[in-house]
């Protein structure tokens, strides 16, 4: 009797072990949370202060007038401003109260810099030290190579975005002084130094002509150059910058680093030697000016179109050689892990890199003793044929739902995605649905093509690339 009770019990244990292990594990699952990836993140956070954004634009107090603006003009302003775009539908100056405009600035300031890195530079300034998660998704945000040390270059990046934008802030109060009272001097300065900082295009030239840009300035150098200067800047990378800082000297620079640097700089001579050449009798743009005025715009608007979106000169008035030319700088854009966007500077020298590699029959792509990988070149030929079959398909869908001209249509898509702004249409002038696409093509362009298809598609489960299939043979050419 007492053998059989005890195998009772011990069957009644094992029982009730297994029990409880399997209620265990199942509150287990229950209670596990699935984190984000840093990408997935990413195009999260962007998405919060996008609706945030929007919803404050709708309040009566961000109007001018004290009354609601609807839902679709501040969501499409917030998003344009998030993504520091600068395509708008209506006029920043004349439609937004100063309440307004703080928001649109804060929204610039937020997107041109990252959610996620000034989520880094909050708790580094109240002493919380940074999850290794809070670093993998800073990292991503600002195209690093890893986390290391992410605390001192984040520290580097807010101190050197104040510095530029400070100092551009105060010439441009002292220069708009001549123009206006102080206060308002003041804000024009602070608004345009953080918007050209951060290649936004955004601008409060409206009293003078809504929506033009700053055309009322084409023949001022002082504005002219600063705005160049923090255009440039901010589109040349954190990593440039943290490069030039601690490094100095252009020949201890990373292959990276010189790559960024000098096809910068092939850019913006080249564009503005073509647009002075196919634009200097063109009475609606270049034509009524002087010859150095005409150097200066030219310059401009080689500079501008790489993602800024600001103009000096009508681009309504454009030959379509030269609409041509600025939809290719535009598809470029500025460099990785900087505030401007397009495919990127160091994307287009691979390909050509590599280009000139097949054309001379080359098996390795290699430029000053370093190789290029495969995996590198692959990702930029995938990124560039994505952003330009979507650019071509977007266009489809604008000409045919507007009537706008395919070429004026490829030009709003290309500066939409590229997170240029610059407009010849006039994005008001669109339906909602054209507007709707333009949203898309602003966000995907800000978080990253590639990015948000790996985001989207890319599963943990996925084994087929682990697969090994015969190779097959396809002619070329």
């Amino acid at each position: 009797m007492i053998l059989y009770s005890s195998q009772f019990a011990g069957k009644g244990e094992k029982e009730v072990q297994r029990l409880s292990s399997l209620k265990t594990g199942l509150f287990a699952k229950v209670k596990k949370k699935v984190p984000l990836d840093p990408t997935r993140a990413i195009l999260v956070s962007f998405l919060a202060v996008i609706l945030l954004g929007a919803l404050l634009l709708c309040l009566p107090v961000s109007g001018r007038n004290g009354e609601s603006t609807r839902f679709g003009d501040a969501l499409f302003t917030s998003v344009s401003a998030t993504c520091v775009t600068g395509l708008v539908v209506v006029d920043t100056y004349s439609h937004w109260s100063v309440f307004g405009r703080a928001v649109i600035l804060c929204l610039i300031q937020v997107g041109g810099l990252g959610f996620m890195s000034i989520a880094s530079l909050l708790s580094m300034l109240i002493g919380k030290r940074s999850s290794l998660r809070t670093k993998m998704v800073a990292t991503q945000s600002l195209n690093l190579f890893d986390t290391s040390d992410i605390r001192r270059t984040v520290k580097h990046i807010f101190l050197g975005t104040a510095a530029f934008e400070g100092a551009a802030a105060f010439i441009f109060t002292v220069r708009f002084c001549s123009e206006y009272p102080f206060w308002s001097a003041l804000g024009r300065g602070v608004f345009l130094s953080v918007s050209a900082f951060c290649n936004a295009g955004f601008d409060l030239c409206g009293d003078k002509n809504p929506f033009g840009s700053l055309c009322g300035y084409s023949g001022d150098p002082v504005i002219n150059t600063v705005v160049m200067a923090l255009i440039v800047i901010g589109g040349l990378g954190f990593f440039v910058w943290e490069e030039i800082y601690t490094k100095h000297r252009f020949s201890r620079f990373s292959l990276f680093t010189r790559v960024v640097l000098v096809t910068t700089l092939i850019l913006i001579v080249g564009g503005a030697a073509g647009f002075f050449a196919t634009e200097y009798s063109n009475p609606g743009t270049l034509g009524a000016l002087s010859f150095p005025e005409k150097i200066l715009a030219s310059l401009f608007q080689s500079v501008s179109p790489r993602t800024a979106g600001f103009a000096t000169v009508n681009l309504s008035g454009l030959r379509d050689v030269t609409k041509v030319l600025t939809i290719m700088l535009m598809f470029v854009g500025g460099s990785p892990g900087s505030t401007a966007g397009g495919v990127k500077t160091s994307t287009v020298a691979v390909l050509m890199i590599a280009c000139v590699a097949t054309l001379r029959d080359r098996r390795k792509v290699n430029i000053h003793g370093r190789r290029i990988s495969e995996e590198t070149v692959l990702k930029a030929f995938s990124l560039a044929v994505s952003v330009f079959f979507l650019i071509v398909a977007a266009s489809f869908a604008l000409s045919c739902i507007d009537s706008v001209p395919f070429i004026d249509a490829l030009f709003e898509c290309t500066s939409a995605v590229c997170t240029v702004g610059s407009s010849i249409v006039g994005t008001s002038t669109l339906g909602p649905a054209s507007k709707i696409i333009l949203m898309i093509l602003m966000y995907l362009g800000r978080v990253g093509l590639l990015s948000a298809s790996f985001a989207v598609f890319n599963r943990p489960s996925d084994r087929t690339n682990s697969i090994g299939y015969p190779e097959a043979r396809i002619l070329i050419g």
